[in-house]
């Protein structure tokens, strides 16, 4: 089964086309976004006049940081609920749009900051609207929202079918500002949606040809953005591959490809596609015997092997060595293990062989 209730608009003229869908929305809407994305995409050039045209009044919530923490959903909330919106607009990478998601939820609810990941307080949410300027998580089409907790310091996302945006425009001239960084570690994100499709015990045949075209379309298409970040035709490919992958995610969700990654991101800061990136070619090894079948089914449409795969993977610097000592590896292993993500894994690690997975990305100390 697959199950979809977010009406996209895509390509050249998607904002426009999107258009008609936004006064069904509300008539206030709460902006989500960074504090220069929306602007420097030319998203919020666009799409205040639009809005003024349909009547639709606005208030700007700029304050979303690349990993939005708690308290900013609820500052969120309060800017909501104080501006009489009634509905939001996300615009920007995976973290505003995930904020944009749990901002209407938490309004909706009256959430306290403790209480956004009780599943059982989640009974309304007020329409969403996404806008990406990246290539990378496909939050436009699903229904999760990834957070970072300062109080426990750690980063952990939740699900709930209200916050499927109802519109996603996508656009890919809005991610021409992208920096090659940005371009590729968003890239790498959505590659790893698209492969953890094939590793997740949830895993849905029905979804394997976008599946194999996304991962194709970058495969074809990603070092030609990075030669070329102007190159419009590189950056539509890569939006569709983006797009794939999230209604990939929304279907199996992530694996322990994810949750191993999220404790490198609050410790280090390291970029969620990158900390992604560190292991994908870990984690394809460790998983291969489990999912052999699927993986030679992916190898067999890209008319390579799994070798030749990892050898053009190899050619981005995203195998980031980090600076830890085993303790502090050690440390995140019950984070990690207990990850809703980790449990729908082809294979679950016990403590010592998720310690050697974590260790594969330590630096050599001298």
């Amino acid at each position: 089964m697959l199950y979809l209730p977010t009406r996209i608009c895509f390509g050249a003229d998607a904002l426009n086309e999107a258009g008609a869908y936004l006064p069904s929305m509300g008539k206030k809407a709460l902006i989500v976004c960074g504090k220069s994305s929306a602007v420097k995409s030319g998203v919020m050039s666009d799409l205040l006049p639009l809005l003024d045209s349909k009547g639709i009044a606005h208030s700007v919530f700029a304050e979303i940081s690349e990993n939005p923490d708690t308290t900013q959903i609820i500052a969120g909330k309060g800017q909501l609920i104080k501006e009489a919106c009634d509905f939001v607009i996300g615009i920007g990478g995976g973290s505003p749009l995930d904020a944009a998601k749990a901002i209407s939820l938490a309004a909706a609810n009256d959430l306290l900051i403790d209480q956004l990941y009780d599943a059982e307080m989640h009974q309304n949410a007020y329409p969403i609207v996404a806008i990406p300027t990246t290539h990378g998580t496909g939050s436009e089409t699903t229904q999760y929202s990834v957070l970072t907790d300062k109080s426990s310091h750690k980063k952990a996302g939740f699900g709930c079918e209200l916050i499927f945006p109802r519109l996603a425009i996508v656009d890919p001239k809005y991610t021409l500002s992208l920096s090659p960084r940005i371009s590729l570690n968003t890239s790498i994100d959505a590659l790893s949606h698209l492969l953890e499709g094939i590793y997740s015990s949830m895993r849905n045949p029905l979804l394997y040809p976008m599946i194999f075209r996304g991962i194709s379309l970058i495969k074809d298409n990603l070092q030609t953005c990075l030669k070329n970040p102007g190159y419009l035709p590189a950056r539509n490919a890569l939006c569709l591959a983006s797009m794939y992958g999230g209604i990939t995610i929304a279907h199996t969700s992530t694996t322990l490809q994810h949750a191993i990654g999220y404790p490198f991101t609050t410790e280090y800061n390291t970029p969620h596609g990158l900390a992604n990136g560190m292991f994908i070619e870990i984690i394809m090894r460790y998983y291969y015997p489990a999912v052999k079948a699927e993986l030679d089914q992916l190898f067999a449409s890209l008319g390579m092997t799994m070798e030749g795969f990892l050898e053009w993977l190899d050619a981005f610097p995203i195998k980031l060595k980090v600076d830890a000592d085993d303790a502090l590896l050690y440390s995140w292993t019950d984070q990690i293990l207990a990850a809703r993500n980790t449990v729908i894994s082809p294979v679950i690690p016990d403590k010592a062989d998720l310690m050697s997975l974590l260790k594969s990305v330590q630096k050599e100390r001298v």
